[in-house]
């Protein structure tokens, strides 16, 4: 259970996100403490430097007075200036002051207090400023120091040497480290309450999703989606929630689809098997009779393969498997051609049927294709129009296009629903498999046109297939 709660993105994006935020922490840290050791080291070596410079001279003036005036015992006579003493230089600088060289005053195991370090302690015959490390007589740790020559009458007679414990130096940098970890444990707190906000924004919709994914995948597409999601997220949410309500429909026109398929194949199959039964049962006997029987027999069968071709055709256009030829074609002769084909079902059902042919272009495409693009716009106003209603077929070429209208009296098509029209299996109509406005449109793209769609509730519709006039 621990380990699974470890692994939800809610825990691990916040930790994450904090041990990001420790990494940078920490090594922010190595460096700015790297950074302040170089800057405490050469801010004690610039400060030693300064002071032991300073003394030296007070040294290097001080000493021509003094030096070399001894009693007749050999005892010094003169003492330096009492500005000059060591406990009191110490207590200005802060430092340990020492001398490195032969003691100008014999007799005297101190220079003003100076405390005398071993000659070999640095090379203080060069007369040359000197930075060093070293433990003085007495101490334990080691201290930074710098040297500067006392000279008398130029020549180097020993050197000052201030120095510091480089403790002092490390105390600087462990007392900034405190406060740097100070400052990281706050940073981290607000970092992680941070993290907590932002993991909560950002997983929750997630979370949403997965859940609803799974709806999905269970088949129950009627999900909720994020709403207001941050972003990305948000663009997530939103086609997340149309590709579930595309499902559903998808699912709806399969389902259509099915009863719609069913009860076409159906139908002619009945006809077909009845027809079939009574001629082999020899019940239909006239010549007249049986003629009948076989043309419906005929017409039924013919029904079908179109039914058939036409799912072929929409198999085919969906996997982009579908071919046009480049032939020349009459479209006045091509729209005589589809005109007649409905001539009798509008005669019989009191359809004013007209034609209407302005030009008669001749173009380079797909005959038989544009054929059944006019052939399936004629069939869908049939449908749509009810008996004694009007229907007319249009031909015209204009602004270098070709444009094959068909207008019908029917009841009109929502706005909303232009669109979804044109998807496969569905039928505003209720009849029929939907497939046909569907492969049209798919056809009319494939030949290089489109189809525009001019329709409103009570006044019919109008499809109007616009071809290029050049091919």
């Amino acid at each position: 259970m621990l380990m699974a709660k470890l692994g939800s993105l809610r825990v691990r994006l916040p930790l994450i996100f904090l041990a990001g935020i420790l990494l940078a922490g920490v090594v922010t840290t190595v460096i700015a403490v790297r950074l302040f050791q170089n800057f405490a080291h050469d801010q004690a070596l610039s400060g030693l430097t300064r002071e032991a410079h300073g003394i030296a001279a007070l040294y290097t003036a001080a000493v021509p007075a003094s030096y070399g005036n001894s009693d007749k015992q050999g005892k010094s006579t003169d003492r330096l200036p009492p500005i000059l003493a060591a406990t009191n230089l110490e207590k200005a600088t802060g430092d340990a002051i020492y001398f490195v060289g032969p003691n100008p005053f014999p007799g005297q195991g101190q220079i003003a207090g100076l405390e005398l370090l071993p000659l070999k302690t640095i090379d203080w015959q060069s007369g040359k400023s000197l930075t060093f490390e070293f433990t003085p007589p007495g101490k334990h740790r080691v201290y930074l120091a710098v040297a500067n020559p006392v000279k008398l009458r130029s020549q180097a007679i020993g050197a000052i040497v201030v120095a510091t414990p480089k403790t002092d130096v490390s105390h600087r940098v462990l007392a900034l480290i405190k406060r740097l970890a100070i400052a990281g444990l706050l940073g981290l707190l607000v970092a992680g309450l941070l993290a907590a906000y932002l993991a909560r924004r950002i997983v929750r919709p997630v979370l949403q999703l997965s859940d609803a994914a799974d709806e999905v995948a269970a088949g129950r597409y009627v999900v909720a989606v994020p709403q207001n999601a941050p972003g990305e997220l948000g663009h997530l949410s939103e086609r997340f929630g149309e590709m579930a309500a595309r499902l559903a429909e998808a699912e709806t026109m399969e389902r259509n689809f099915l009863m719609s398929v069913s009860h076409e194949l159906r139908t002619p199959l009945t006809a077909i098997r009845g027809h079939v039964s009574a001629l082999l049962e020899g019940v239909v006997a006239e010549p007249e009779l049986r003629q009948a029987s076989l043309e419906t027999v005929a017409a039924e069968a013919t029904r079908l393969e179109r039914l058939v071709g036409d799912i072929i055709d929409l198999a085919k256009l969906d996997t982009h498997r579908f071919t046009v030829m480049n032939e020349e074609v009459d479209m006045g002769a091509l729209l005589d051609q589809a005109f007649e084909t409905y001539r009798d079902e509008a005669r019989r059902r009191s359809i004013d049927y007209r034609r209407e042919v302005r030009n008669r272009p001749v173009i380079t495409s797909d005959g038989d294709r544009v054929l059944q693009v006019v052939g399936n716009l004629l069939s869908n106003a049939f449908k749509a129009t009810p008996d004694g209603g009007r229907i007319s077929l249009e031909l015209a070429q204009e602004n270098g296009s070709v444009h094959v209208a068909v207008e019908d009296s029917g009841p009109g098509i929502p706005a909303a629903a232009h669109e979804r029209l044109f998807r496969p299996f569905i039928s505003e109509s209720g009849s029929g498999t939907g497939l046909g406005l569907a492969i049209a449109k798919e056809l009319s793209a494939a030949l290089g046109g489109h189809i525009a769609l001019q329709s409103e509730v009570g006044s019919g519709s109008r499809f109007e297939l616009v071809l290029p006039a050049d091919g």
